[in-house]
């Protein structure tokens, strides 16, 4: 059972459309902050991924037209690989990517994670629009719900500590 900690901190998952997945999290961090963090290939090791897990940026090149390549290695040496083009980058407000697991080429979705300013606070919001409603319902039955909210701890955990 979770403690209520978990359950405040949770991810709040909606699907507003049938072909999006909304994704919205508050963060105890000025919105700087988070976005610099999201942004920094240097730092994306220290939360990006499951816990047992390690990001390994093999390409982040941020900026309009550029593409990031981000690994997880399992602790049993296994590898999963995922990548994306930057569409549109505005500093510390918003960031819209392409989004592919290469465990399943050509299935691309399109991401809009805007960061808005709650003072001393920053709620993220990431909208997921997929091609097909079959998309959409196959990442959430993939387990992501569980790995991105061990990945929004993970970065707590980075925004307390840099604090």
């Amino acid at each position: 059972m979770p403690d209520d900690r978990e359950i405040a901190q949770a991810a709040i998952i909606t699907k507003p459309t049938e072909r999006e997945i909304r994704i919205e999290r508050v963060f105890d961090a000025p919105r700087d902050r988070v976005f610099a963090i999201y942004t920094d290939p240097a730092l994306i090791p220290e939360w990006w991924g499951p816990h047992g897990t390690t990001a390994i940026v093999d390409r982040m090149d941020l900026r309009v037209g550029g593409g990031w390549r981000f690994v997880i290695r399992d602790d049993d040496g296994s590898e999963t690989a995922f990548r994306g083009t930057y569409r549109s980058i505005t500093p510390p407000e918003r960031i819209v990517q392409t989004f592919e697991w290469e465990g399943m080429p050509g299935h691309v979705s399109v991401e809009t994670a805007t960061f808005e300013d709650l003072g001393d606070r920053t709620k993220v919001t990431t909208v997921s629009q997929f091609h097909t409603p079959e998309e959409r319902d196959g990442m959430l039955a993939s387990g992501m719900e569980g790995g991105l909210n061990e990945t929004y701890a993970r970065l707590d955990e980075l925004l307390a500590r840099r604090s």
